[in-house]
């Protein structure tokens, strides 16, 4: 290889000023806007962005069920933290956990009726802060471009890890389903 070909190899790519610009205002609005989230739901409903995202999902889920492995999956977390925080949840009577009837090696993840009321209750104020912060101050094309930035993105990213979108559970509600805007 000549001097000139490993100059070409070894040089890092760089990001151009517009790139630089987009990057950062992008990772601004994800240190920025689960934060704004968060204190909306501390506040009215004392539950945590994460804590209030895991209860909408399982109340998309059939009979307000799923494995804990796939909720891990699901909310990307590891699964000793949402056991922690599943624990948290127990003592508050939003969830319960038991073995899985299928196969008894996992454990399975119920929202309880109380639960499922809190967030009922939670998803009203949660559910404004979402379209006053995020919604409102996007056309509807804006939405629909970000729809698809976002499923290029999670694909190279599965892609990159080996998975495809079949390795993972399903993380969009039923149609007319998604009433707690959990995601």
């Amino acid at each position: 290889m000549s001097v000139q070909e490993e100059s070409k190899v070894s040089e890092p790519r760089w990001l151009t000023t517009d790139q630089l610009a987009a990057w950062r205002g992008f990772m601004r609005l994800l240190q920025r806007l689960p934060a704004a989230l968060e204190s909306q739901l501390q506040q009215d409903s004392k539950l945590s962005f994460f804590e209030y995202y895991v209860l909408a999902h399982l109340s998309d889920q059939p009979e307000r069920r799923m494995r804990m492995s796939e909720l891990a999956l699901l909310a990307n977390t590891e699964l000793s933290r949402l056991s922690h925080m599943m624990g948290r949840l127990e003592k508050r009577g939003f969830v319960r956990r038991e073995p899985d009837p299928h196969n008894g090696r996992y454990t399975q993840a119920i929202l309880t009726e109380a639960g499922y009321a809190h967030l009922a209750d939670a998803a009203p104020g949660h559910v404004a802060r979402v379209q006053d912060l995020f919604v409102d101050v996007l056309t509807p094309d804006d939405l629909r471009t970000l729809q698809r930035i976002s499923d290029k993105v999670l694909a190279r990213i599965e892609h990159s890890q080996g998975r495809t979108t079949s390795d993972r559970p399903a993380d969009r509600a039923p149609k007319g389903a998604a009433r707690f805007g959990g995601r």
